[in-house]
């Protein structure tokens, strides 16, 4: 297990990472774990009185794309440090009229259409299978949903996230499809995030931004590609500016929940579905993090 006090990690998406990152003043690690390097150093600090690790999802400058990024070493490095709950944000598209550019979405579902991201910590080592019913973490999800109330901005107070591999974006009879799916949004970054944090016994909650309508929404035909971008962008800002209050506001509520038990703190604990006895002790050097919980080694 690990040695650090317990933490609340932060992970930064388009827009927000920049923006916390300037507020992080701190310690900064830079770790190796046994899925390789994390997308960027991790930075430890404290936000209204509330130990946090904050870690820029596509790495200084934003250079890792979505299916790029190291998403095993980012949970595991932010569970060295001693996170037990994750507040992350992401920019992405609405599926909806009510849902409008710049508004910010609690989400509550995911509709997983990654295809090439590794997506288990125990892929080719234990047969592993968490609970996944309910992707986020309701406690964390109520704690962001009451620093709504304290926020003058648009808050959604749930939604389906749909992530897409990408890095290219929807196809319009996609972006049509997702819609009959019921999702509610479109984005790229938070699966296999989300499941990574479950199984490394992590609460999960994701802040996400509305940036513009998807293509399912066609813009008018005469608009200027370059105003359209500079739209976008002026929303990225708006919704970058809300999501940071946000958080902070959520943050200064945080204490009882950081020290909180929750069921996602025992994920595992029904979940190895191997022989326990069987444990290699590759596997056991490269999981150890994960299982010392629930197997003697």
């Amino acid at each position: 297990m690990s040695n650090h006090a317990p933490r609340i990690g932060l992970i930064g998406g388009t827009g927000l990472g920049q923006e916390l990152a300037q507020r992080c003043q701190g310690i900064e690690y830079d770790l190796d774990t046994p899925f390789g390097k994390p997308a960027s150093p991790i930075i430890t600090t404290e936000i209204e009185g509330i130990p946090v690790a904050f870690l820029a999802r596509h790495g200084h400058g934003h250079l890792l794309n979505p299916t790029s990024v190291p998403y095993r070493a980012n949970i595991h490095a932010l569970k060295q440090l001693g996170v037990r709950h994750i507040i992350a944000s992401g920019a992405c598209g609405s599926l909806v009229e009510r849902i409008a550019p710049g508004d910010l979405v609690i989400p509550d579902q995911v509709i997983d259409r990654t295809c090439r991201r590794p997506g288990s910590f125990f892929d080719g080592l234990l047969a592993v299978h968490v609970d996944f019913a309910y992707p986020f973490c309701e406690k964390l999800r109520q704690l962001l949903l009451t620093a709504a109330n304290e926020i003058d901005a648009p808050v959604h107070p749930s939604g389906t996230y749909v992530c897409m591999e990408g890095p290219q974006f929807s196809t319009r009879a996609e972006s049509l499809l997702h819609k009959q799916w019921g999702g509610h949004l479109i984005g790229m970054t938070c699966m296999p995030e989300a499941k990574l944090a479950r199984e490394a016994e992590i609460c999960y909650a994701l802040v996400a931004l509305a940036t513009d309508y998807d293509c399912w929404r066609p813009h008018p035909g005469d608009a200027d590609k370059h105003a359209l971008m500079q739209e976008i962008i002026a929303h990225v800002n708006a919704a970058t500016q809300r999501a940071t209050k946000l958080i902070l506001a959520a943050l200064a509520h945080a204490g009882e929940i950081l020290q909180a038990d929750c069921e996602h703190h025992h994920a595992l604990e029904l979940g190895i579905w191997s022989d326990k006895t069987q444990i290699t002790d590759p596997a056991w050097q490269k999981l150890s993090l994960l299982l010392n919980k629930y197997v003697p080694y």
